[in-house]
């Protein structure tokens, strides 16, 4: 192996233990677990304008405040439960994306409730190989943050009434479902997820 392609992706170079282990263990794997999806989709809404590595750290807090995001209870949650989640230190406190989390958990049902799950209907915007870069290098990653699937996921999960969850978070949120394998070239998690993903039977 040439000892200068990198063990790791380039955005956890010197990165905080909990970082790592969310790259090494969680990252790109393939999910179809439906409160997983919803949390992420969640998450990565509360993520805009912040670090991911700050949502991270935030997570359990998130869990606990958002019924550990079992969709049909949050979809229940009301005005006590704003400001219930608004007096919440451990999350982020932004009236805007907690009433849109909320509004995305009623929007999952009634999607579970046509589509069957929310697994099924995200695996559906998986890209064909054909559609991926042939080689994934730091500089291909850097220059990449949407794609025409992630555009086409944002825009169905928006006309489903979906909030947060443009092009760019659509295609964090395929990032770390598994939907794409973007762990760089080099990086020892990648041949894992290749293996976790053909060993991966889509909903």
């Amino acid at each position: 192996m040439n000892d200068r392609l990198p063990r790791r992706c380039f955005w956890v170079d010197g990165a905080p233990a909990l970082y790592v282990d969310y790259h090494d263990r969680e990252w790109g794997y393939p999910v179809a677990d439906d409160r997983r999806l919803f949390e992420k989709l969640c998450l990565e809404g509360f993520q805009s304008g912040l670090s991911w590595l700050t949502i991270l750290r935030k997570r359990d807090a998130f869990r606990a405040a958002f019924a550990d995001f079992d969709f049909e209870r949050v979809a229940r949650f009301g005005e006590r439960d704003v400001q219930r989640l608004l007096g919440d230190a451990g999350i982020v406190r932004h009236r805007g994306k907690i009433e849109a989390a909320i509004g995305n958990a009623r929007s999952a049902c009634a999607l579970v409730e046509k589509e069957g799950s929310l697994a099924s209907y995200v695996w559906r915007f998986e890209p064909k190989a054909s559609e991926r870069p042939r080689k994934l290098t730091e500089a291909v990653l850097r220059a990449t943050a949407t794609s025409p699937a992630s555009e086409a996921l944002s825009k169905d999960l928006k006309r489903r009434g979906f909030r947060f969850v443009g092009p760019t978070t659509a295609y964090a949120f395929m990032q770390a479902m598994g939907l794409v394998n973007d762990h760089v070239e080099g990086c020892a998690a990648r041949p894992r997820v290749a293996a976790a993903r053909r060993a991966f039977r889509v909903p």
